[in-house]
């Protein structure tokens, strides 16, 4: 394999490790504790009233929600203890790097994110795909402004 293949292929592993990881952590940044039902809820009706979804679309982000949940946990779930803090430490927990360790610990995540990706893709198919024109176009312009539209103050 040539050689930039092999860095971009280990770059975008790296970053599904580090998305991975930084998603692992984040439901305690915003404060909901370990619910995660909880956190999906909130989620599901604040997009909803900023999408104006009825209850089919609802239903839809639901789905979509649960199955980006359920890579979450794959995702945590891949490579041993669960906690990728950990997993990521201790690959710098001697005076070497654990190059073998990483490649491991990348190729679990990649796996991970490999096997659940397909549902992910239908399940938001299926939710963007049902939105109208109206709607849709909110969601590129969120995604536009990098998620900064529907903080709590805007």
């Amino acid at each position: 394999m040539k050689h930039w293949i092999k860095r971009t292929l280990f770059g975008f592993a790296g970053a599904a490790m580090v998305a991975g990881s930084i998603a692992g952590c984040s439901s305690y940044r915003h404060g909901w504790g370990g619910d995660s039902a909880e956190f999906r809820a909130k989620m599901v009706e604040r997009v909803g009233s900023k999408l104006e979804l009825d209850a089919n679309q609802k239903q839809k982000l639901t789905v979509l929600a649960e199955k980006l949940q359920a890579q979450r946990e794959s995702m945590r779930g891949a490579g041993g203890s669960g906690d990728p803090r950990s997993q990521f430490k201790a690959l710098f927990a001697g005076n070497k790097l654990d190059q073998a360790g990483a490649a491991r610990l990348i190729d679990e995540k990649t796996a991970a994110v490999r096997n659940g990706s397909p549902e992910i893709i239908a399940a938001a198919a299926d939710f963007y795909d049902n939105l109208n024109a109206a709607q849709q176009q909110k969601v590129r312009d969120f995604m536009e402004r990098g998620g900064r539209r529907w903080s709590r103050h805007g």
